[in-house]
């Protein structure tokens, strides 16, 4: 094997990766649902802020 061949296929190999990264099959055909609770109300956030 060559290093033309080699250098050919770890492109080949990263290039997959990034498509499998990028691939939207990975979610559920519902879809995010957004947040609809109630929020943490003991929670002083002008505390924490300072």
């Amino acid at each position: 094997m060559n290093i033309f061949q080699s250098f050919g296929n770890a492109i080949q190999y990263l290039a997959e990766g990034v498509a499998r990264f990028f691939d939207k099959n990975d979610y559920p055909e519902i879809g995010v649902q957004p947040f609809s609770g109630d929020y943490y109300s003991e929670v002083n956030f002008k505390q924490i802020e300072k």
